[in-house]
């Protein structure tokens, strides 16, 4: 087995979790910071990164490691810099930023989601490196924005970074189950027009806010219609259609009918559902009341992932998990998006997600993650790399 460097990768996560790398300028934060830090232990090790901004203050750091044993395949290991504001301190027994090592567990934001698997990335593909030559190339990028709209990952695409990378491993806490699926997001914006009014003379105007209320419970039958049509994903679960903002009127005005509404809409898709088609019918729903306008925007569009457990990038990631644990690996499912999403659906890249942390402890307070992890998954990252590159799996 390789043999990685068990007490470097946990400082070195202890390192970036210390480092509040919130996307947050008004309190001088950005995801900066933690990016030049991986910059810097890149350039120790001898590697030669690119540093370019996908915006101002937020950069994506890339550096590709040669394997010096002839031509073949490229992997990429994937991570973010950038975490979650640690909320509320009241809520939290720990440090938010203090990188703690108690019972086992590092504490801390960002613990699980997701700089202990940036850390992995980066020891294991050391650690292969160290272990001799080997074919093809790792390309190892930290990238900015995950948690807001993944411009990180759309710049990496869209600079070409993403040509001729033929899988991707992507980092993040998913409690040492295989995650090759991976639901779709779509968020949209629905505007209603009517006409403003006085409260006492409602008849002389258009009332957008009662065309908000019947939205609201075609949306319920919406979701009940695409659950029958498409039945529950064995690791994604079920599609959901949550109206999660409502915006009409002023609370200084309650006797002015409004001109305006809006409902913010999150869908929640599994393979198989077409973001058009969603789109479609809560355009059709909305434009059903009388009198009223309604325009519908797409906000968020990204596709569910379902990459096929035997693509090459899965396939050495699951004997690598064998291989290390010495036990069966499960596959599971991202209830949410990763960069992997943008990666697979707009860069061509199979994309597989794993890393150390537990599932569902991303965002929380007290977040952490078991420190026998980090190591479990950094050698576990080194073997799956090996495994890729010489194609044994």
């Amino acid at each position: 087995m390789i043999e990685v460097d068990e007490r470097g990768v946990v400082e070195f996560t202890q390192a970036l979790v210390r480092i509040p790398s919130t996307n947050d300028p008004a309190r001088g934060r950005t995801e900066r910071p933690a990016a030049e830090l991986v910059e810097a232990r890149m350039r120790e090790w001898g590697w030669d990164p690119v540093v370019s901004e996908a915006a101002a203050g937020r950069p994506n750091v890339v550096a590709v490691v040669e394997g010096g044993g002839g031509d073949g395949p490229t992997l990429m290991f994937e991570g973010h810099t950038d975490v979650v504001t640690e909320g509320d301190l009241s809520t939290w027994t720990v440090d938010p930023f203090g990188g703690e090592i108690r019972d086992g567990r590092l504490w801390g934001r960002g613990s699980a989601d997701m700089k202990s698997g940036l850390a992995a990335t980066l020891y294991a593909t050391r650690a292969l490196q160290l272990a001799g030559p080997f074919p093809g190339r790792i390309k190892v990028c930290a990238l900015a924005d995950e948690e807001g709209l993944m411009i990180g990952a759309h710049h990496f695409v869209a600079s070409g970074l993403a040509d001729g990378v033929d899988g991707a491993i992507v980092a993040e806490p998913e409690a040492g189950e295989i995650c090759a699926v991976a639901k779709g997001a779509l968020r949209l914006r629905v505007d209603l027009t009517g006409k403003m009014a006085h409260g006492a003379m409602p008849q002389h105007g258009r009332n957008p806010v009662q065309a908000v209320g019947t939205l609201l419970v075609a949306l319920r039958g919406l979701q009940r219609e695409l659950q029958e049509r498409h039945p529950a994903h064995e690791h994604l679960g079920e599609v959901y259609v949550t109206p999660t903002v409502l915006r009409a009127g002023s609370e200084e005005q309650v006797n002015v009918i409004p001109a305006t509404a809006s409902v913010f809409v999150d869908v929640r898709t599994i393979p198989g559902l077409e973001h058009k088609v969603v789109a479609d019918r809560v355009a059709a729903l909305a434009a059903a009341e009388d009198g009223i306008e309604a325009s519908v925007s797409v906000l968020v569009d990204r596709p569910p992932v379902d990459v096929p457990v035997t693509d090459p990038v899965v396939a050495a990631l699951a004997a690598a998990h064998r291989t290390v644990t010495g036990e069966e690996p499960v596959y599971g499912g991202v209830p949410g998006s990763t960069d992997g999403t943008v990666l697979t659906h707009w860069g061509g890249v199979p994309s597989v997600v794993y890393g150390p942390g537990g599932k569902w402890i991303a965002h929380q307070a007290d977040e952490y993650v078991e420190v026998a992890e980090i190591v479990r998954c950094t050698k576990v990252f080194a073997e799956a790399a090996r495994r890729f590159l010489h194609r044994d799996f």
